[in-house]
């Protein structure tokens, strides 16, 4: 072997690899043009790192709504027609214990909140505080309303501009508070963000100190962080530039950066691993990797395919920030596939056998094949029955809560109580009545005004109606503000909703913030069933695709259900019993947060595929060279049992540092996210997938010729 093609530096006709498979040939044309494979890396990740820094100032802080739904109709009417007065204007609270509204120093200072607003194009027509409508009936509390003049993201980034400035303007036993829907977002965002950094922060170190104890090598350890951090530049920088195209919500790097993390090291795991196995025995690095790309590389490629299409189904639901947080993680997903296939090649045919370096002293014994996970496999073998009725019955017995789930839009209690929103929130409700910070808005056509009002008034859980107000711009319709009786987030909600949209005439619509979280809340719900058929339906035939197995791919699929139905189960327990609520630092809202089970379900079932692929795939490569299930299912677990492991023990370690976040919703996340992938390594991929593997034997890896013939031939063995 001469010393360039040992350290593997371009030159690609030295060592012509023909064998193989297209992903072992591509993996070798990798790691034989170095120069070039680091040159447009480097290229791509200055030119994407360049937008990178300012991916969470630029991104969209709004988009949770139902396009199409009734109550964005309302918001789009009352821009249009009524200055902005619409569920995005920016509502200033302003109150004193001492003074009333109509004092000289509570009109100075509502006087000085206009003026923040005067300079800024985005806020609309500015409505004074009205006796019986936004004043207190003991004149101390006033809100002042901006209208919206622009979109909803943009108002929130109005929000983010000016509202130091309007808190400022507190003093003297004056208090101002900036509220509404926009304000919320603002102060929300604020948060999760902060507690997204710092929980990414905190998971970097542990996530190194896991590698180093999967890998025992400081070199094959930063490869995965390597990959990851090459993944999440790229997708930041990508955001940026797509939000130029179309809004993309801030929330979308912040799950992005999560799966970037989690995966990245994934399938850096799973194909660093076999490298190490491959350069032991392989005639040069090239050689390795080419061998390592047809095997792992394929398990790779199925799994971050797999991953995408679980994830588009998401792009069905008509809320712009669900889809664009789908869009996110997708982004992320695809580059670190691209640098698993290209520059991790290019980086282990230099290293060669140096991917060791750095070595503790017990990965000296370490193989590829371990002892202790094919002693686990044999066990398992000879004694299937007992460890696959027991891994159900604690997977069922988590499942059952599931049943009683609630969900709902989050409430003010998802904001910290420090933040500017929520004083506002809870003083606009101590002085004028729980319903106010969640009035609600009809505009009907102004010959209905009279009937509407009327039917308003006479609605159950209807406290007070506003009288009709013309449009401003002289066109033929009216507003009414109706308050509930009850909280914004009150379960009543949304029968109030529905009786009043009942009650009013033909031409009435009623939207408000409150409306648009329960017609998204609607829409969620709607979408929830044909999205966890698509994404089933979609991950079984890729994994038939990928095993050649109908069986399998069948079990595969099913068994992946119980870890969601299980770590559902959990969070119904956690975030709406509050079990463990004291220990984790929250006030339960009685419900999970609406989003969680769409969006949640297309993750947990795609990284519990990414597993299956890796362990189907692994026993699939020995039954191809063996013709033995036992063999298949022996050194399927031999050789892929430590890499799971090691991977689930990095995803759970990442996930449960969000459970550390003050914000609710990361910390739902979290557990979420963790309990999942828990469940599904431990109890599934490491017990009952491979006892299933146990009991079908043959019949597991049987394909009818007539599929065999439709199905594209892989083959995992090299």
């Amino acid at each position: 072997m001469t010393r360039s093609t040992a350290l593997g530096v371009d030159n690609p006709a030295a060592e012509p690899i023909t064998a193989g498979g297209v992903l072992g040939r591509m993996g070798a044309t990798m790691a034989g043009h170095t120069k070039w494979v680091f040159g447009i890396w480097l290229v791509l990740l200055v030119a994407l790192g360049a937008a990178a820094p300012s991916v969470f100032s630029s991104l969209a802080g709004a988009g949770w709504q139902a396009n199409g739904s009734e109550s964005v109709q309302v918001r789009e009417l009352a821009q249009q027609h009524f200055g902005g007065n619409s569920s995005a204007a920016v509502q200033v609270v302003v109150h004193s214990d001492t003074r009333t509204v109509d004092s000289p120093q509570m009109q100075q200072t509502l006087s000085d909140v206009g003026t923040v607003f005067a300079g800024d194009p985005r806020f609309g027509a500015l409505i004074a505080p009205q006796p019986g409508m936004s004043i207190s009936p003991d004149g101390h509390t006033g809100i002042l309303i901006a209208g919206a003049n622009a979109s909803t993201d943009d108002m929130v980034k109005a929000v983010d501009d000016h509202k130091a400035e309007l808190t400022a303007l507190s003093g003297d036993g004056i208090e101002v508070y900036p509220t509404g829907a926009s304000a919320l977002w603002s102060d929300f965002n604020k948060a999760n963000h902060d507690a997204m950094i710092q929980a990414e922060l905190f998971s970097w170190p542990v996530t190194l100190a896991i590698m180093v104890l999967a890998f025992g090598s400081l070199v094959a350890a930063g490869l995965p962080l390597l990959l990851t951090l090459a993944g999440l530049v790229a997708s930041a920088g990508g955001l940026v530039l797509l939000n130029e195209i179309t809004p993309i919500s801030v929330w979308a790097m912040n799950f992005a950066m999560m799966f970037a993390l989690a995966l990245g090291i994934d399938y850096a795991l799973f194909i660093v691993a076999r490298f190490r196995d491959a350069i032991r025995h392989a005639s040069s690095p090239r050689a390795a990797v080419a061998e390592t790309m047809d095997t792992a590389g394929k398990a790779v490629v199925l799994s971050g395919i797999t991953v995408l299409v679980s994830l588009s189904a998401v792009l069905l639901v008509p809320a712009p920030a669900v889809r664009t947080m789908a869009v996110g993680i997708m982004l992320a997903v695809f580059f670190v596939l691209v640098a698993s296939m290209t520059l991790l090649p290019a980086v282990l045919g230099t290293l060669g056998s140096r991917v060791n370096a750095g070595s503790l002293p017990h990965a000296k014994r370490q193989v590829h094949r371990s002892p202790r996970f094919a002693a686990w496999g044999e066990l398992l073998h000879r004694h299937p029955w007992p460890f696959a009725i027991g891994s159900l019955l604690v997977l069922i017995a988590l499942s059952i809560p599931v049943l009683g789930l609630k969900v709902a839009m989050p409430s003010i209690e998802v904001v910290p109580t420090d933040a500017p929103v929520r004083q506002g929130y809870e003083l606009v409700q101590a002085q004028m009545g729980e319903g106010a910070p969640g009035m609600l808005q009809i505009i009907t056509p102004a010959a209905e005004s009279a009937e509407t009002a009327a039917a308003a008034t006479a609605t159950d859980g209807i406290a007070m109606v506003t009288p009709p107000q013309p449009a401003p711009d002289g066109s033929d319709y009216v507003m009414l503000q109706a308050m509930p009786t009850v909280d914004p987030s009150d379960a009543q909600m949304g029968t109030i909703l529905d009786t009043l949209r009942a009650d009013l005439p033909e031409g009435a619509l009623v939207g408000g913030a409150p409306a648009e979280n329960l017609d998204l809340q609607q829409a969620l719900n709607d979408y929830l069933p044909l999205i966890v058929g698509i994404i089933l339906i979609l991950g079984f035939v890729l994994l038939l695709v990928a095993l050649q197995a109908p069986l399998i791919a069948l079990l595969g699929t099913v068994v992946s259900l119980l870890s969601t139905a299980a770590a559902f189960g959990v969070a119904k327990l956690i975030f709406q019993d509050g079990h463990g609520a004291s220990l984790l630092g929250f006030t339960p809202q009685g419900f999970l947060d609406g989003w969680g089970p769409v969006f949640f379900f297309a993750m947990i079932f795609a990284i519990a595929m990414d597993y299956t692929v890796f362990l189907l795939a692994t026993a699939k490569e020995h039954y191809e060279r063996s013709g033995d299930p036992k063999v298949a299912h022996v050194d399927g677990l031999a050789h892929s049992g430590r890499v799971i492991f090691a991977a689930a023990a990095v995803m759970v370690a990442v996930f449960f540092t969000f459970a550390l976040a003050d914000p609710l919703p990361p910390k739902e996340m979290g557990i979420i996210l963790g309990v999942a992938v828990l469940l599904d390594a431990v109890l599934i991929r490491l017990v009952l997938l491979p006892v299933l593997l146990r009991l079908t034997g043959h019949a597991a890896w049987w394909s009818p010729a007539w599929l065999r013939k439709v199905l594209p031939k892989i083959d995992f063995s090299h």
